[in-house]
Formats: C-alpha cells, structure tokens, sequence
C-alpha cells in the first residue's frame, strides 16, 4: 500500500513539474515573462522551483538566455527567449483563387514557402492533395533548421476546433463531410490544428503587433467579411466555432442585395469585396474579387472609389455594434480592401462615433492592419507552435 501511495505521489510530481515547465515555456515564447523574476510573479512559485524548471529547459535546449536586462536596483536580470531552431511548423493560409504554405521556425520567421493556385468550387480532395504535396515538400525543404513536427491551417470558413473540421454551411461546399485534422495527420504523420482564416488573422496582429492589448477586434473586409475577437487577452470561438461571423449580419438600410448564402441584404452583400466586383462587373469591367476592385481602385476608377466608400459605412454600422457589445481597446481593420487605407477606415469611424455612447468609444483606437497579406498564414504558424507539446 505504502509503495503505491509513493509511486502516485511521484506520479503526481512529475505531472505537476511537466506543468509548470510547459507553462514557463510558453510565458517566455508568448513574451509575457522574459526573466526569471517575471516568471516568478506570473506562476506564484518560488525562485528556487521556478530556477529549477528554467534549468531542465535550459539543459534540453527549449530556450536560450541572453543579454541581462536592465535593473532599477541590484544584479541585472538574465533574459530567457525560447531556442528557435528547437522545431520548425508549417503554416497554411487557404485562399479562394490562390494559398501559402510556409515553413516557419518557432519565432515565426518565414524559411521557405510554396504558393498554390487553388479553386474552392472545385472537390475538397483537390485542394487537400495540393495542401499535403507542398506539406511534404517543405517536411523536405533544405531551409528548415529544425523538425518539423506541427501544422496550423487557416481555411475560409467556420471552423468547428473541437472536431478540426468545417461547420455546415459554408462557402467551402463538401469540406464540412471531411474530416480535415484526422485526415492531414495521418497524410503527414504530424499534428494538425486548424481554424477560420480570420480567426487566425486576429492572433497574429495580436501577438506580433498588439501584445499588450487585452481587448481586441480584427475586422477582414476582403473577399469575404468576418472578425476576430481577443478579449481578457484570449481568442473567442463561441460554441460551434462561428463567433465574428458579423458578414451575415443584416444590413439596415434597403433596398437589400441577395447574399451569396441565399439571404438578402447581409452587411458582405453590401460590404464585401466580392459584393463590390458583382456591381463592377455588371458594369462591364472584369472584376472577380477583392484584389480586382482594388486594382480598379487604385486606377482612380471613379464608381468604384464610390462603392468602397459606401462599403466602409456599411461595415461602419456593423463595426458600432461591436464595439457597443465588447468595448474593445482596440479595432483593427486588415484584408484586401482595408488597402484603400483611410478611405475605409473614415467611413467605420464615421459610423462608429455617430452610433456609439462616448463612453463606449473612449479608450477606442481604430487602426489599419500592419501584417499584411501574411496575416493569415503567420496566424496559422502560431497555433501549430501552440499545439507542440514538449518533452
């Protein structure tokens, strides 16, 4: 009896020391505890437990200390980054004409990368072919500097994350049968986890450009409509996985446009950049997407600077709500046509101050996205560096 009471207990110790190696791990990879001071505060251990977990993590070569940071009083504090080269993620952006697939080490510096054509009209196995090919690929590539052992996928659509597959509807018709996170693992031999692109969108603004920001909302207006949300410094999914999914929201205003979901008058069937390329389009210009109405945009195209302004007042009026319900610190607006710059972001901050309370738009800052077209994908990395699980 005595001996099973001693070996659960080291059973119990050796759970708890994992734990909190784990947790100190991802304090110095998150940049949220760099010395050992910080690390202390955060996890409430003492400096003797928390110098024995930097140890082991120093001794298996997790991280790496450099120079000592600067000290109001006393011995300067030794600073802890994680070891970059440890392992090395691939992360996968699916587009409706175009995807990335980046290799990228665990500071999310981009390795090396395959860019494919895809056509979501066309069977999900198509594309998941496409996806596994370039994953071996890059498994292969003689740029990695370490394992590859993970891989984040961002895909157009609702995303039950519990399951790792799509939730029905969605534009991406047959994916929602298919059992994506199973299939890709067995395909590729490493863990997989996946996501909606704006969900993922949201994280790496967050962490790249935002770190210190508890409360934040990322609005894509590209293509497709949808927002991410970070409140309490965490990324909100809802139940099945469609919170943000603010494009199949109805807009006020009449008369109402059909949606490509079947409904009428959605904010994307007045918002959205494939909304904006059907009225260009009836107008005789070639115009498909998102990247179309921007090129005609920037060509000075006097009826398209129309609608993409009409388009920023009529996200404006979906945005207000928002930031009514959450109070967020920040709203940030990324995807193609927030590259019409202050164009888009007048006619949401027009809506917002004229629909919100002041106190509700106090301490709000509205900002253009700074990641650029690799949000998408550097999001998707990060959640693969999130599901690595150490030794």
């Amino acid at each position: 009896m005595q001996k099973e009471e001693a070996a659960s207990h080291r059973i119990n110790q050796s759970c708890m020391t994992n734990t909190l190696r784990t947790e100190i791990y991802r304090l110095i990879r998150n940049g949220n505890g760099q010395t050992a001071g910080a690390i202390e505060s955060l996890t409430e251990r003492s400096r003797v437990t928390v110098s024995r977990r930097l140890a082991e993590l120093l001794e298996r070569d997790l991280i790496r200390h450099s120079d000592r940071a600067p000290s109001s009083g006393g011995r300067p504090s030794r600073i802890y980054r994680i070891n970059p080269d440890w392992r090395n993620v691939i992360g996968i952006d699916v587009g409706e004409r175009k995807s990335r697939v980046t290799l990228f080490d665990l500071e999310c510096r981009m390795l090396d990368e395959r860019m494919l054509e895809t056509d979501l009209t066309r069977p999900a196995d198509e594309t998941i072919a496409q996806l596994v090919l370039a994953c071996r690929a890059l498994v292969e590539s003689p740029l990695r500097t370490g394992p590859v052992v993970s891989v984040g996928l961002a895909l157009p659509a609702p995303i039950d994350y519990g399951k790792g597959m799509v939730a029905s509807p969605s534009i991406l018709f047959g994916w929602e049968k298919i059992a994506i996170r199973e299939r890709l693992e067995k395909q590729l031999g490493l863990s997989v986890a996946l996501d909606n692109d704006v969900n993922l969108m949201c994280l790496a603004e967050h962490r790249l450009y935002w770190p210190d920001c508890q409360d934040l909302i990322f609005v894509k207006v590209g293509t497709g409509i949808g927002c991410g949300m970070i409140m309490h410094g965490e990324l909100l999914r809802g139940a099945v996985g469609i919170s943000g999914d603010i494009g199949h929201i109805q807009h006020t205003p009449e008369p109402y446009q059909l949606c490509r979901c079947g409904k009428t008058g959605c904010v994307e069937a007045h918002a959205a950049g494939w909304a904006l390329a059907r009225s260009l389009s009836a107008d005789g210009h070639d115009c498909i997407d998102a990247r179309d109405v921007m090129a005609l945009y920037r060509a000075g195209h006097p009826e398209c600077r129309k609608l993409v302004n009409e388009s920023s007042r009529a996200l404006g009026t979906v945005c207000a709500d928002l930031v009514a319900i959450l109070n967020p610190a920040m709203l940030i607006i990324g995807g193609v046509l927030s590259e019409a710059g202050e164009a888009m972001l007048a006619g949401i901050r027009e809506r917002i101050y004229q629909r919100c309370l002041p106190l509700a738009t106090k301490r709000l800052d509205i900002k253009s996205a700074r990641g650029g077209d690799r949000l998408g994908v550097t999001g998707a990395a990060i959640l693969a560096i999130g599901h690595i699980t150490l030794p």
